[in-house]
């Protein structure tokens, strides 16, 4: 991502007002994106429509809804996303060029209410989710809702019965890492790839070699595909 500093939302040159009409107050929006012509297109597209209020950088923190766009969720992102989420007033969505089943959860897992491919963000779409946001509603695509679906029914079985987490199940991030692993990628391409670090790379397929008593990767990869685990 390039010049603009990540954290620093798009200027809009506009502040929260109510409606001189008597119809409810227009949705307040920030938009975060480090890549100005991301930045440019989305505030374009929203700036057309009745329904939102672009707030300016000094009034960002008063917003309704934060737009974050991105091409992918790194660290620096999560990093935005953590930041947002303490910020009681606002309800946080993401634009996001391509994400990942591991970036999934970690998106949720910061606060996210509401997944949009760029691909897909039309006006309409986007002003469907910022007005999904401000109303306290979770949007996400079907195919991620259902992934997200299959991670929690994961997370259920294995608290119901933690054992049957042991020696011949995989999670779906560990299955994720080990299949990538065979694809003869490496700690840091694994990372980008999964938007996790490299450290955590690293511990996920530790915990994998010592729970199965597997020698290392390369093991652990035969051993997952011997067992029809990836």
């Amino acid at each position: 991502m390039s010049s603009a500093p990540l954290g620093e939302p798009a200027p809009a040159g506009s502040t929260n007002r109510a409606s001189r009409s008597g119809r409810p107050d227009r949705v307040t929006v920030a938009v975060y994106a480090a890549d100005p012509i991301l930045r440019a297109g989305v505030v374009q597209q929203l700036r057309q429509r009745p329904e939102v209020d672009l707030l300016d950088d000094t009034d960002a923190e008063r917003a309704q809804a934060s737009l974050v766009v991105v091409d992918n969720v790194d660290d620096d992102v999560a990093a935005l996303l953590h930041r947002l989420r303490h910020n009681t007033v606002t309800r946080t969505g993401l634009v996001v060029g391509t994400l990942g089943s591991g970036a999934l959860q970690r998106v949720i897992e910061c606060g996210v209410a509401a997944v949009l491919r760029r691909a897909e963000a039309d006006q309409d779409r986007l002003v469907h989710l910022v007005l999904a946001i401000a109303s306290g509603e979770g949007v996400l695509p079907g195919d991620l809702l259902g992934k997200l679906l299959s991670h929690v029914g994961s997370l259920q079985r294995s608290a119901l019965d933690p054992r049957g987490l042991a020696l011949s199940t995989l999670t779906t991030r560990e299955a994720d890492m080990l299949r990538l692993v065979s694809e003869g990628l490496d700690t840091a391409e694994i990372a980008r790839k999964t938007a996790y670090s490299e450290r955590t790379v690293k511990n996920v397929l530790h915990e994998i070699t010592t729970r199965l008593q597997l020698r290392n990767r390369a093991h652990a990869v035969g051993y997952a595909l011997r067992n029809g685990l990836i």
